[in-house]
């Protein structure tokens, strides 16, 4: 199994280095928005009292309901073999084999991702503009400074973080400890603004305030990154995030009540460029002050960054991405790099800060798509839960007060579909057309894969072995094959080897890779179908697995020579009798949209276009199954749908006698 079978046992392992590790790599997004929550909630208008302790209620009972209930208590319980995130939920969940699973799988999938283009911009944004509030930088161009610390951020990624890693820890530990000294000190101004933890004052607002309902389009910005807690919880464990959860959201409260004192204060007065956030700490701390905040912001941004990589990659392995090239920087585990999906994110976050410069522009843009997110997770919880038998009156309990929870945030941050929320919505939607197209596309070409019985060629292929008057074309030649049954293969697997040119070896060789429900299963198991002649490999791997068919397959060679059950060495007589291994060939056969496929629906044919023109981008078969350039063939076939149409071609001349005899 190797060392990543332990997923379970450090589920629940509690640790002083785990819980610093988890505050550096799952609070980050959480964590920063306190730089722009409250602020977000006053906006441009005078500070309204009975308004800003209302929304500090909603602001603490939606913490309370979205990330403590909802996801520390409730989602962390459907791991995958130790793994989170909502692809890990699908893996675990699609046994139930029910159609519309995917569609949450992949719109949470991609929110999640469209969430990664803006949280880097917007936590930055935030964090840097704290420079205004110091007299000498009261007119500074912010812009400039958030471009570089996101171009730099995205440009180390490639050289792996395990360097930067070990701070981002104690950084947020810092940071959290200076939200909770400073909140504890605004608080000791006004201890009358703890009633908001009453949940009087928060539905009161809703109900009797005209317009409070629109709030909550700034109010659920407190809980964004909820659904990193869960995407991180293979490299934390379940436990330490519970545990180290108390101790952010004691600081989390701390900090909005120690603002709501000070906004309080500033009863009718207007913001006016005035960070609550920074306000509440004394004028000799801001530089401090900005440069942890700024710190904490590039810390979050990462986690995203990092999240969005394990994000794809399980994508990749359950068919809704097209494969790209992964690197590994460094010996973590689960640490990877995938160049493609970086550049994007990067030139995502350039332009969402390019577009609306301001991070109050991008509240208003913020949070739509992420809503989206949750309530697809919501959607596949609450099936995981029918099918772990929940008791029923809980589980629909749970399903109202979400359905009404996450609809009323839904509705209430459409407010902000026009104010730029459309374009994290048109990213979602791109990145869902990928995958969609590509998950389609794959099943339509599933469809038309012709199996044929395996036995009906077996002599054949045995007799081709063994005829002198072919020339040998290798000693060992690999197949990869898509047939999930070990005595049935491509039909033009076999006009590969007996008519394209036709292809004698001593053994023949077919590899199927399977990707498995779980995330980091590694088996194989070897059938003989004809005896010296002719061997099946099947591969079992994890979605979280890279696919190097190259080591797995020569791994299981070595271990077959050991047990004797097969003969490598080269069949050519100079280079047996030295114990020369024989060679081994590749043949990858890819597919092209044949000309010819007439009948097909026109849905089928834009999905089929759009798959072939995203694998030209993407990773060729070969490359993709981690196969050995020099020893790989590839050749093409044209994917016929249906056969061609009958041609009716008529003769002019008629044959006379002498040529038909």
């Amino acid at each position: 199994m190797g060392h990543h079978g332990n997923g379970h046992s450090n589920l629940n392992k509690i640790t002083l280095g785990g819980l610093i590790v988890t505050l550096g790599i799952i609070y980050g997004d959480i964590g920063t928005s306190p730089l722009y929550v409250m602020k977000a909630i006053v906006g441009d208008k005078p500070i309204d009292k009975l308004v800003i302790i209302g929304a500090m209620s909603l602001v603490f009972w939606t913490i309370t309901l979205q990330t403590t209930i909802k996801y520390v208590i409730f989602t962390l319980r459907a791991d995958n073999k130790g793994e989170g995130g909502i692809f890990s939920l699908y893996a675990l969940i699609k046994k139930a084999k029910r159609k519309w699973l995917i569609f949450p799988a992949i719109i949470g999938g991609c929110c999640i991702l469209g969430e990664g283009i803006i949280t880097p911009p917007i936590s930055v944004a935030s964090a840097v503009e704290g420079l205004r509030m110091l007299p000498a930088f009261s007119h500074i161009k912010t812009v400039p400074i958030v471009l570089g610390i996101i171009t730099l951020l995205f440009f180390i990624q490639q050289f792996g973080t395990k360097f930067l890693g070990r701070f981002f820890g104690p950084i947020m530990l810092v940071y959290f400890i200076m939200l909770g000294v400073f909140g504890v000190i605004g608080l000791s101004h006004d201890f009358t603004v703890l009633k908001a933890l009453n949940p009087y004052y928060g539905i009161n607002l809703l109900i009797a305030h005209p317009g409070a309902f629109w709030l909550l389009g700034a109010v659920f910005l407190c809980t964004t990154g909820a659904e990193a807690l869960y995407s991180d919880m293979g490299h934390c464990g379940r436990q330490n995030i519970r545990i180290s959860w108390i101790f952010v959201k004691a600081m989390l409260v701390l900090n909005y009540m120690g603002q709501t004192a000070w906004l309080v204060a500033h009863d009718a007065e207007k913001l006016n460029g005035r960070i609550p956030f920074y306000t509440i700490m004394p004028e000799w701390f801001l530089p401090a002050g900005v440069i942890i905040a700024t710190v904490a912001a590039v810390v979050a941004s990462q986690a995203l960054i990092s999240g969005s990589f394990t994000l794809i990659n399980e994508a990749m392995r359950l068919n809704f991405w097209p494969k790209v090239k992964i690197k590994y920087p460094t010996e973590l585990k689960g640490q990877m790099y995938i160049p493609s999906i970086n550049w994007l994110l990067y030139a995502g976050c350039i332009f969402i800060v390019l577009f609306f410069r301001e991070s109050s522009n991008m509240e208003a843009a913020y949070g739509l798509t992420i809503i989206l997110g949750m309530i697809m997770s919501s959607r596949l919880l609450a099936f995981f839960m029918y099918i772990k038998k929940y008791p029923k009156p809980f589980w629909i309990v749970f399903v109202l007060t979400y359905i009404v929870v996450e609809g009323a945030f839904l509705v209430a941050n459409f407010e902000k579909f026009p104010n730029g929320g459309y374009i994290t919505l048109i990213i979602a939607l791109i990145l869902a057309g990928v995958m969609g197209s590509w998950y389609i596309a794959k099943s339509i070409r599933q469809r038309y894969v012709e199996l044929v019985p395996l036995d009906n060629y077996k002599q054949m292929l045995v007799d081709l072995s063994g005829d002198p008057s072919i020339q040998k074309y290798a000693t060992h030649l690999v197949y990869m094959t898509s047939a999930n049954d070990p005595n049935m293969i491509e039909s033009k697997v076999i006009y590969s080897i007996l008519q394209k040119r036709p292809k004698k070896a001593d053994i023949y060789w077919f590899v199927h890779v399977d990707v498995v429900d779980e995330p980091y299963r590694m088996e194989y198991k070897v059938t003989h179908i004809a005896n010296e002649d002719i061997i099946r490999v099947d591969f079992r791997i994890g979605f979280r697995i890279a696919p190097r068919v190259n080591l797995m397959f020569r791994k299981v060679v070595a271990d077959m020579v050991k047990n004797k059950e097969v003969d490598i060495t080269s069949r050519y007589e100079s280079l047996n009798k030295n114990n020369v291994i024989g060679d081994f060939k590749f043949v990858v056969l890819e597919k092209f949209l044949s000309y010819e496929n007439d009948d097909l629906p026109f849905f089928e044919k834009l999905i089929l276009n759009t798959y072939f023109l995203l694998k030209r981008f993407s990773l060729s078969e070969a490359r993709a199954f981690g196969l050995d350039s020099s020893s790989v063939k590839v050749e093409k076939f044209p994917m016929l749908i249906g056969p061609p149409k009958e041609l009716i071609l008529k003769r002019l001349d008629t044959p006379t006698m002498n040529q038909v005899k």
